[in-house]
């Protein structure tokens, strides 16, 4: 009953509190992109704060993640990791579904934020788009964040790797750091959350150039190394 309590007390000041978040957001997308990486990383904030005194939640880093340029790969089970990941770094890029950036609102002030869109069914255009915003992506410095696995999993499954992690790491020829974790145990799918610690594990840092079956295996162990 208290997870029960606490998981709607933070779905109700979290998202209220969001409006005002994001609405600054928007408007900070018209002062460039710099404004609005501020914005999106104060939401982030927000997030982190709520999730830790309503929810009792918080991120504990096994290894170092920083601001130098990767390709950071990071295992995903919940919401939770793809909202702190703006507040792990301070400037990154985010590869995310295409159907994300084109709802209304939203995805403009994503775009302003550098992030990129990946539509599995696209054409030729759509791709040459794709591979484009990657190539600013690399040229801004700025690390580029991949949720390879395309949605959410449970903790403990481990489902193959989507087509474009290997696209991606060919594009761009940046290091590879994989990044393991386990919210799945306290932020599973529905309202109610359970108090802990998400546990995140830098994995070692895989160079770039290697075949696709091995950048694949590598990335798809290293992710689950918390898998147990």
């Amino acid at each position: 009953m208290m997870a029960f309590l606490r998981s709607l007390a933070f779905t109700l000041i979290f998202y209220l509190g969001s409006v005002p978040v994001v609405g600054l957001a928007w408007l900070l997308v018209l002062f460039g992109e710099r404004a609005t990486i501020f914005g999106a990383r104060t939401w982030a904030l927000w997030h982190r704060l709520c999730a830790r005194f309503i929810l009792g939640i918080r991120t504990h880093v096994i290894g170092v993640l920083d601001d130098r340029q990767a390709l950071y790969i990071f295992k995903h089970e919940s919401m939770y990791e793809t909202v702190e990941t703006l507040a792990l770094f301070r400037r990154p890029v985010v590869v995310m579904k295409q159907e994300l950036l084109d709802i209304f609102g939203w995805g403009h002030a994503a775009r302003a934020h550098g992030s990129i869109g990946v539509d599995r069914d696209a054409g030729a255009a759509a791709m040459r788009r794709m591979i484009a915003e990657a190539k600013r992506a690399k040229e801004s410095g700025r690390p580029i964040i991949l949720f390879p696995e395309g949605t959410r999993v449970p903790h403990g499954q481990r489902p193959e790797l989507r087509a474009g992690l290997a696209g991606l790491y060919k594009i761009l020829g940046l290091p590879v750091i994989p990044v393991a974790l386990d919210s799945g145990k306290v932020w599973p799918r529905g309202l109610v959350k359970y108090p802990g610690v998400v546990t995140m594990q830098v994995g070692a840092e895989i160079p770039p150039g290697l075949p696709r079956e091995e950048i694949e295996a590598r990335v798809h162990a290293a992710i689950n190394a918390l898998n147990s």
